[in-house]
């Protein structure tokens, strides 16, 4: 048998995550996705995309063939209608076609929990767990905790109750303990999985290395990030009541979170301790995981091309939507003339130069920059034609650049917050696209107040300052 691994679900959190670690193993790979077209440009020359659906055992059938391991990381809780019944019965299926495969080892991740009043999402995992064991192929469930990494939905939902509620009323479950794991250390379970081991089936609990309340995680997130919170106890918000009030005040995961609360009055916290014996994962503690998440944030974010937020091109594309917890605003015009041409007026941006629109409004703010403590406009620019990594530009600072490209800076005014302005340009077969992306991280109610408020002056300042420098890149002179 061929030595194929396959990956199911390397288009969500984890199996992306999962994806960038078994390419950089050498592992051989392959994807089952039911749209090849969100895989393709991220993954390696290596790695196979199939076209398929765990609810179709013909599609199954034909991806499976000289697969040796199955990673089985799908489920359906964004889904419309009973999910409970849709995730058993794939399941179920996918458990079927991998013994007639032939498929030695399937490896599943779920979620901690005990007890016979488990909420539907917890006892829907479990319930996935069991079809696939008991589908006659050797199988390891690990169940886990909540995740804590950038871009985890348990973890996006603590930080956004914390990032815009100074005061929260807390309800009985924020004191239900849990055992929180870094997704680092979910990645390295599941890759030791792969290799470790295994005669018939097991279940292997794992968590992090602390035991601690929601309300724990909360502050604990809430000291990392510099925030002053007050949580108010009161007893009537039961976990279905606080799930109405989590869509309202995190619309962006309500369908999907509202499932997730109302499983929190259920512990989950690691009774097996197996997998210390077993794995050589030593698991981080909360402290470390939140740092982790915030640090690898910036870092993935910086990394990730922020006119990929769905900016088309041709003519003017305008996307403004949340990031996470940061507000976007990124505009493209595609342009009739070379890249080098697009980027010469970006590469004199600031200093006597100025900002190509809008002047006057860029020195009021100066001069309010300087009177809260800033550095205000008065540090202009090291050189006018030359830019470098961590030169000052007015008050910013320039933390990326690549001639006839790229340039992003990072703001050093003063702000509730944190924020970032990113120029790109990219070669077309006549042309180039011209992209301006300014980015918002706020700092609690005082960053969001910040945004919504300034936001039509935003919005007129980097719409003229993009056009303006089109207008520049298409001159005679460009």
């Amino acid at each position: 048998m061929s030595d194929i691994t396959m990956l199911t679900g390397a288009t969500g959190y984890v199996g992306g995550r999962l994806l960038e670690e078994l390419e950089r193993s050498g592992v051989r790979l392959r994807c089952l996705t039911r749209r090849p077209e969100y895989l393709r440009g991220r993954v390696a020359e290596s790695t196979e995309i199939v076209r398929g659906d765990v609810l179709d055992s013909g599609s199954l059938a034909a991806a499976l063939q000289g697969v040796s391991t199955a990673y089985y990381l799908v489920h359906s809780m964004g889904d419309e209608g009973n999910f409970e019944e849709i995730e058993l019965r794939a399941a179920r299926i996918f458990g079927e076609e991998a013994r007639t495969a032939g498929v030695s080892r399937i490896i599943y991740l779920g979620g901690l929990g005990s007890g016979s009043d488990l909420s539907a999402h917890l006892a829907s995992r479990q319930e996935v767990g069991r079809a696939l064991r008991e589908s006659g192929v050797p199988t390891i469930e690990l169940r886990a905790s909540i995740i804590i990494g950038s871009g985890s939905l348990s973890f996006e939902m603590i930080r956004a109750l914390v990032e815009k509620l100074p005061v929260m009323t807390t309800p009985s479950w924020v004191r239900v303990r849990a055992q929180p794991i870094a997704i680092e250390d979910v990645i390295g379970y599941l890759l030791e999985a792969r290799t470790t081991p295994l005669e018939g089936t097991r279940v292997v609990e794992i968590g992090g290395a602390d035991v601690v309340s929601y309300a724990e995680i909360m502050r604990e997130y809430a000291r990392q990030r510099g925030l002053r919170r007050m949580m108010i106890p009161v007893p009537v918000l039961t976990p279905a009541l606080s799930s109405l009030w989590l869509g309202l005040v995190t619309p962006l995961y309500a369908r999907v979170g509202r499932k997730l609360i109302e499983g929190v009055r259920n512990p989950t916290v690691v009774r097996d301790p197996a997998a210390a014996s077993s794995f050589a994962v030593r698991p981080r503690g909360i402290t470390e995981a939140i740092a982790r998440a915030l640090a690898n944030e910036d870092r993935e974010y910086a990394s990730t091309r922020w006119s990929d937020a769905g900016i088309g091109g041709g003519g003017v594309g305008r996307r403004r939507r949340p990031y996470g917890r940061r507000m976007v605003d990124s505009r493209s015009l595609t342009l009739e003339a070379t890249a080098r041409a697009v980027f010469a007026p970006i590469r004199r941006l600031g200093g006597d130069a100025g900002w190509y629109y809008g002047d006057a409004l860029w020195r009021l703010r100066g001069f309010l920059d300087r009177l809260a403590g800033g550095p205000g406009l008065r540090r202009g620019r090291r050189d006018p034609l030359d830019l470098r990594p961590g030169d000052a530009l007015d008050f910013w600072r320039v933390e990326a650049y690549e001639p006839d490209r790229m340039l992003r800076l990072r703001a050093e005014m003063k702000l509730p917050g944190r924020a970032w302005l990113q120029f790109e340009v990219e070669p077309r077969e006549r042309g180039s696209t011209l992209t301006q992306t300014a980015v918002f991280d706020p700092r609690g109610l005082a960053g969001l107040l910040y945004w919504y408020v300034l936001l039509p002056v935003h919005t007129l300042m980097f719409r003229g300052m993009l056009r303006s420098v089109a207008r520049a890149a298409s001159s005679p002179s460009a």
